[in-house]
């Protein structure tokens, strides 16, 4: 298999919060959100998180985030880290592999 017929691998952490709205996560947990938010972007900057964020519908479900990044191991670590996943903010995480057809 030549490298042009590989695809590339990456590894989403998806989060099921505890929370119903953006804003409620703002309200409710400011210091947890800037934390997040300094974590995504260090990982960021070291390479490892290639984007991050919200989906923005979530109809009456509660907040979905999800992170792409590079390894499982760096999936998982930043799951483990995450301050809404040790704050009990989160009731489900996962990580998966996922093939972009693209790269």
């Amino acid at each position: 298999m030549t490298a042009s017929q590989r695809q590339a691998v990456y590894f989403v952490a998806c989060f099921t919060t505890t929370f119903r709205s953006m804003e409620e996560v703002r309200a409710a947990a400011p210091e947890a959100l800037a934390r997040h938010l300094a974590q995504s972007k260090e990982l960021q900057a070291k390479g490892d998180l290639l984007m991050a964020g919200a989906f923005l519908e979530n109809g009456d479900g509660p907040v979905t985030t999800m992170g792409v990044l590079r390894t499982r191991e760096a999936a998982e670590a930043y799951a483990k880290a995450d301050p809404f996943v040790q704050n009990g903010m989160v009731s489900a995480w996962t990580v998966r592999a996922w093939a972009n057809i693209l790269d």
